[in-house]
């Protein structure tokens, strides 16, 4: 039964992003009337990924308004899905979010159409029921539509009974906290907080004094070493320059949105210094070009760019068709930049096919590796990688850089949090993985030991009254639960891998058995939990 919410009270749903850092979504209900803070996809294992084609656990066309922190797709992925299912209120954003949503969400549009066109070939084959999208490139524009650009700062009513207004999150160009008043309510959700020292952005800020705050949690176990943009700049030139004196490429998994332009602004600078060798730059994303002409319009806005475009720098070579992008197989000595950051899709898929075993080459982590995703096997040492089907031996070097994270650190949330207070209800610690999430609670409680804090799950709804502690209405859902970090797929491909491996470790003549012991455990197992059954 759905909570009858009072004048001065509001009810808050997790529907994702709570024990993990994809899918970001809250629904916010007041007086009857529904508000989502952002609608994300759920990216990383195969199980967790399946959580975007179920149904939505609200109704569509009850949600009046959807008000979105930035253009990442882990929040903003799901709003075709939401509009081709009835959602027809206004997506309320800050103007470069606006901007920046036309590429991003048509991009995810046309990824979900390949991806389905890839499922159907396979299936075919089978005499299955065809594999539909999740939503097509032009669901993903009507979506885009229903954007309604407001400025940071600016008071503005998403639906009757509620008001917010956005402030600078520092994370990416766009992203905002939302600050949102529900009847008698006061609540803050952070979005994604940026670092300290980023990169074209300003430092985040915000009011104080708040019933409710929800912050996300993503390094939330982690302190990393402040470094200024000029020490960063050193950590990428020596990167660069032992990564080229090794003979191979430099291939660089990059977020197109942020991730690329802040390598390419350290780059320009580090070229026109002759602190680096004369190495071609390729990008290989046709949505980072888009994206980076959204910077561009706003060069003259951002910090560290002089106000000129350096994303014009001759340096630097586009790729445009897949053609292009194959022919880049045969270089060496080359830096490629190339999408998805975490190596879940894209062309970055197929650099890795053709580098990770030659032990000339370099791939350099730039950005953060969620559970289940073929990056965070990568940077967690695999020797071995499975890579659409094939086996990749790895043997080229695997290096990283923490410090062009996007991501403030578990030391600079504390700040951020420590600048909402006072805190009179409770704070939800989203966006983060169990470890990270744990660590900020432990953290929070030894400095403020009379804070409430929570960690809800997906699923779970909250009842929210003036200065009073969150009351739990809802548990969260098990099957979500359950697809919440690495899955048995991640395991199958490590096992499978590494079994060849494994195998020629065992004398000749005794392999058959090994072989054969497998199998019998496989089946054993398959009994055992027949029997438990019966």
């Amino acid at each position: 039964m759905e909570l009858v919410v009072t004048d001065d009270a509001l009810k808050l749903t997790f529907h994702g992003a709570a024990g993990t850092v994809t899918g970001s979504c809250m629904e916010f209900v007041c007086g009857g009337r529904h508000v989502l803070v952002d609608c994300g996809l759920f990216q990383g294992s195969r199980s967790l990924e399946a959580l975007n084609l179920g149904a939505f656990a609200f109704e569509p066309r009850r949600i009046e308004a959807v008000v979105l922190t930035h253009a990442h797709i882990d929040h903003c992925g799901l709003l075709p899905k939401l509009a081709a299912e009835g959602f027809k209120g206004a997506i309320w954003c800050t103007e470069p979010t606006h901007d920046l949503l036309e590429f991003m969400l048509a991009d995810a549009g046309r990824i979900q159409e390949m991806e389905a066109e890839r499922h159907n070939r396979r299936r075919d084959r089978a005499g299955n029921a065809p594999f539909a999208p999740l939503y097509t490139e032009q669901d993903a524009l009507a979506a885009w539509r229903l954007c309604k650009p407001v400025e940071l700062g600016s008071w503005f009513e998403p639906a009757p009974g509620f008001r917010a207004r956005f402030w600078n999150a520092g994370h990416v160009l766009g992203s905002a906290s939302v600050e949102l008043e529900g009847g008698s309510v006061h609540a803050m959700c952070s979005g994604d907080i940026g670092p300290e020292f980023k990169a074209f952005l300003a430092d985040p800020d915000g009011p104080s004094g708040f019933d409710y705050v929800v912050c996300e949690s993503t390094y939330g176990g982690r302190t990393r070493e402040k470094l200024t943009i000029e020490q960063r700049r050193e950590i990428l030139r020596a990167e660069v320059v032992a990564a080229i004196a090794r003979g191979g490429n430099l291939i660089i998994p990059a977020f197109a949105l942020e991730r690329t332009q802040e390598l390419l602004l350290d780059l320009a600078y580090l070229m026109q210094g002759n602190d680096i060798p004369k190495a071609p730059v390729f990008i290989d994303s046709p949505l980072a070009r888009q994206i980076t002409e959204v910077f561009a319009k706003y060069a003259s806005e951002l910090a560290d760019t002089g106000g000129i475009n350096i994303f014009a720098d001759p340096g630097f070579h586009f790729v445009g068709d897949a053609a292009e992008s194959i022919r880049l197989n045969s270089m060496s000595g080359a830096i490629i930049i190339a999408a998805s950051g975490m190596c879940e899709g894209g062309r970055i898929r197929h650099h890795l096919l053709h580098n990770l075993h030659r032990r000339g080459s370099t791939i350099l982590f730039v950005g953060y590796q969620a559970q289940g995703t073929l990056g965070r096997v990568l940077v967690d040492g695999a020797h071995a990688v499975r890579i659409s089907g094939t086996d990749v031996q790895v043997r080229a070097q695997i290096r990283r850089i923490d410090n062009y994270s996007a991501h403030a650190d578990q030391s600079e949330l504390l700040d951020w949090i420590v600048h909402r207070a006072p805190i009179s209800g409770t704070l939800f610690l989203d966006h983060g993985e169990s470890e990270g999430l744990e660590a900020m609670r432990r953290e929070l409680q030894q400095r403020e030991p009379d804070l409430n804090v929570r960690l809800p799950k997906i699923g779970e709804s909250y009842a929210l009254s003036v200065r009073q502690k969150a009351r739990r209405l809802t548990t969260g859902l098990p099957g979500a639960q359950r697809a919440v970090g690495q899955d048995w797929q991640n395991a199958y491909a490590d096992l499978v891998t590494g079994l060849k491996s494994d195998l020629g470790r065992i004398p000749e003549d005794h392999r058959q058995e090994a072989i054969e012991r497998l199998r019998q455990v496989l089946r054993s197992y398959t009994h055992f939990r027949d029997n438990r059954r019966d």
